[in-house]
């Protein structure tokens, strides 16, 4: 891989963990070329940021090594990332709805998966829009999405990258369906929908693998329509399992890294949603987040915010450890 000196400034493993035709450490000689092209025509437009060579593979990847498609929806992405602000938001980012709105949708990384990838887990059986509507918007949830695909970026993915060995650019998620019902899912098309558009549109090619748990009776419909908002690719990493998921599931996850209630034998304290263990807690492999450093290239304090629980008790998340100064900007991580 022909890294690039002033955009390239990893502090993790940068070959990627199976030898896949186009990722990072195999690439040919035309897709090391194809990175060039799409580099010198997104600074011949002026862009400046996360022009790292891990991030313009991603896009690549995404649209079959199209540089003009590319182009366009890296472009599109940095439209949308300036219309809302995000690189000012993701440093000063806080979510104080997050406990109630987790009363009826959880969303929360716990720990990593048996190829060291972060696991992200969703719970979409007890969603109630109008309920959660009275706690907040769809633009924070929308937001939050956001700032958390940052955050699997930097520090989540480096962090575990560096305690595997090797490049991790994915992650394992694990959607609970139980208790969804086809006529609750027309609920809450519009938002899903729009989950999906920020997933597939301004992150591509973070999708390790997808375990629909607890299937119901008549998902298949449900499926059909989903599908249809996903490329072919992201289809075949997607698995459909019913309640009798969990030898299935453990056969790619160990039970400690999975909270109790979806079978696993993981009980932090405060609750695994609360916990953000994984690590990008640990200071053997963690490091500052380029949203943690100020202009001097020294770390901010990062101290967490204190949350209630779905229990009422208050809870503090824990800052990020810090392993030592990173040197560099980290520019690529700015990219999720």
């Amino acid at each position: 891989m022909d890294l690039d000196k002033k955009y390239d400034n990893y502090e993790f493993p940068v070959t990627a963990a199976e030898p896949q035709d186009g990722h990072a450490g195999y690439l040919s000689e035309q897709q090391i070329a194809q990175v060039h092209q799409l580099r010198m025509m997104l600074e011949a437009e002026g862009y400046t940021q996360r022009l790292d060579t891990l991030t313009l593979l991603r896009f690549l990847r995404a649209r079959k090594w199209h540089v003009k498609l590319s182009k366009a929806m890296f472009v599109d992405t940095e439209k949308w990332r300036k219309e809302i602000k995000l690189d000012e938001t993701v440093p000063l980012w806080d979510y104080p709805e997050k406990a109630d709105v987790g009363k009826y949708y959880k969303q929360f990384y716990h720990k990593t998966d048996k190829d060291g990838r972060p696991i992200y887990i969703e719970t979409l059986g007890g969603i109630d829009l109008n309920a959660m509507y009275q706690i907040t918007t769809g633009e924070p949830m929308l937001t939050n999405l956001a700032v958390e695909y940052e955050r699997l970026a930097d520090p989540r993915l480096p962090a575990c990258s560096r305690k595997a060995g090797k490049l991790l650019e994915t992650c394992c998620t694990i959607m609970d369906l139980k208790g969804v019902g086809v006529s609750k899912f027309s609920s809450v098309y519009n938002y899903v929908s729009q989950a999906s558009t920020i997933s597939q549109n301004y992150y591509p090619e973070r999708l390790g693998k997808l375990f629909l748990i607890n299937a119901p009776w008549g998902f298949s419909t449900v499926w059909s329509i989903i599908k249809g908002w996903l490329d072919p690719v992201t289809v075949k990493k997607i698995h459909i399992l019913s309640s009798d998921y969990k030898k299935e599931l453990m056969s790619h996850v160990d039970p400690e890294s999975l909270p109790i209630a979806f079978g696993g034998t993981c009980s932090c304290e405060g609750g695994c949603e609360y916990s953000d263990a994984g690590p990008w807690r640990d200071p053997q492999w963690a490091q500052p987040a380029w949203w943690e450093k100020k202009d001097d290239d020294k770390a901010i304090d990062n101290n967490g915010s204190k949350i209630e629980t779905a229990e009422g008790a208050a809870t503090t998340a824990e800052p990020a450890p810090v392993a030592g100064d990173a040197k560099g900007e980290a520019k690529q991580a700015a990219a999720a």
